[in-house]
């Protein structure tokens, strides 16, 4: 006998962190496009309905990743300086993006947006700036390389914001672009056109599509300015990201410019609001801190690549002092996993403070739990999406754990999240994941998994291969 029609889009858990905290016996219900219309707490789970095999959790949003990158994740990790720096990588990093094509960066992309959903990410913010051909000749169709990244998010089962980048200049003052940038660049009106060309695309795959100007040292004060001005008509609500004060010469160079340290130019000179993530922000002051977290900008975390770019430590409880929102984002995906950047920006803070359980707070004293919320509730402002965690008006992005996972068995709720978090495990408590209701992982496996795998590894063996 087929199952009710509602059955199918529903999920019992005997346990579910939803944005008040834990609750028992819960019944999430939704509808056909994905979007939940009941959370019921205490419920009985009608029969047929599915029931979740383990601790039941929003899904993470990843506000920040560059998916070509992953292809030479862990390929630059030899010195090739006498100190070698964020500055050093990105030469290494523009040797690999210029040998990018449209069918490698699908393939690169597809492969870790399966990765993302079997590590517990269920939707992701692309910031996207690699646009031309090899040689900075634009494609035929000037979208060629963001469709390459919608598609590769469509057939992954992925949740996308598209943040196609503004990049102009190589440096404060409007220095030229160096040679090896010239697939980045972009004017002003040119990248207008090229929101208005992806806008229908984006709306009819479900998707989010905003702006990422580039920094500060990539986007003159005019354009920074005609592009947000020329967004806001398109779409009022768009979200705008932007790298800022990641590294400490960046810093020294903008105040060389202008003055000005790079968040307190910013927070001058634009209308910085909930619609901005400010992306790293590592390199800030306490006013700073205090005037940026005001504006009600999501502060976009990237632990492990902060870390092995040798970027710095942010100062997460300055930012929550002053009632700042954050999530977390991979990237560069040295790392891969949403459980893994929760641990690293808590650590962070240990080795900073010389303290424990930083990120506790007076209403979630448990770490994991606290940090889980605030990070699901931060990527969901800055992806413009509907992925603010398990509750009604919200699409159905959740993730299951194995509550007979070694790591997890026999532990209350709370603390199968803090030991996938915090255990160490060597494999991974995600037993399924579902996106808008639909289930993308299931074992803890993608059905992609292998397929996309082969042709992830044929795309990397492909561009770094010596000419």
């Amino acid at each position: 006998m087929a199952l009710d029609h509602n059955v199918q889009r529903s999920l019992f858990a005997a346990d579910a962190l939803l944005p008040t905290g834990w609750a028992r016996n819960v019944l999430v219900q939704w509808d056909g496009a994905g979007r939940i219309f009941a959370v019921t707490a205490d419920a009985t789970a009608p029969q047929g309905t599915p029931v979740a095999p383990g601790p039941l959790l929003p899904g993470m949003p990843n506000l920040h990743s560059h998916a070509f990158q992953r292809a030479f994740a862990g390929l630059t990790e030899y010195r090739a300086e006498s100190e070698d720096s964020f500055w050093s990588w990105r030469n290494l990093m523009y040797r690999f993006a210029a040998r990018i094509t449209p069918e490698s960066l699908e393939a690169i992309a597809t492969w870790l947006y399966v990765e993302m959903l079997e590590a517990g990410y269920t939707s992701v913010c692309e910031f996207h700036y690699v646009h031309h051909d090899q040689d900075g000749t634009p494609y035929a169709d000037d979208a060629t390389l963001s469709q390459a990244l919608l598609r590769a998010a469509q057939s992954a089962g992925i949740g996308i914001t598209l943040l196609p980048v503004l990049y102009q200049t190589s440096g404060f003052g409007a220095r030229p672009p160096r040679a090896d940038q010239a697939r980045f660049i972009r004017s002003t009106d040119n990248m207008l056109s090229l929101l208005e060309r992806l806008a229908p695309v984006t709306q009819a795959q479900g998707a989010v599509l905003g702006l990422a100007p580039h920094s500060l040292r990539a986007v003159p004060p005019d354009s920074l300015t005609a592009a947000v001005q020329g967004l806001t008509a398109l779409n009022p609500q768009a979200p705008i990201h932007i790298h800022i004060a990641e590294q400490t010469q960046e810093v020294d160079d903008c105040i060389a410019w202008s003055g000005q340290r790079p968040v307190q130019w910013l927070l001058d000179h634009a209308p910085v609001d909930k619609r901005w993530c400010l992306v790293h922000a590592t390199h800030m002051t306490p006013d700073e801190y205090a005037a940026g977290a005001r504006t009600g900008a999501v502060a976009g975390i990237c632990p492990t690549t902060e870390a092995n770019l040798g970027d710095g430590i942010f100062d997460m409880p300055l930012w929550l002092q002053h009632g700042g929102r954050w999530g977390v984002g991979s990237d560069s995906h040295a790392c891969v996993n949403a459980a893994e950047e929760l641990l690293m920006l808590e650590y962070t803070q240990r080795l900073s403070l010389r303290q424990r359980n930083v990120l506790a707070t007076a209403t979630q004293p448990d770490v994991a739990t606290a940090m889980t919320l605030q990070a699901v509730a931060g990527g969901a402002q800055a992806a413009g999406r509907a992925v603010g965690g398990i509750a009604v008006g919200q699409l159905a992005d959740m993730v299951a754990l194995n509550a007979q996972h070694v790591a997890l068995r026999d532990l209350p709720a709370h603390s199968m999240l803090s030991s996938h978090v915090f255990g160490s495990h060597r494999t991974s408590a995600i037993d399924s994941l579902w996106v808008a209701g639909v289930r993308r992982v299931s074992g803890g496996r993608h059905a992609l998994h292998e397929s996309a795998a082969q042709a992830f590894v044929a795309a990397r063996s492909a561009t770094i291969a010596p000419n």
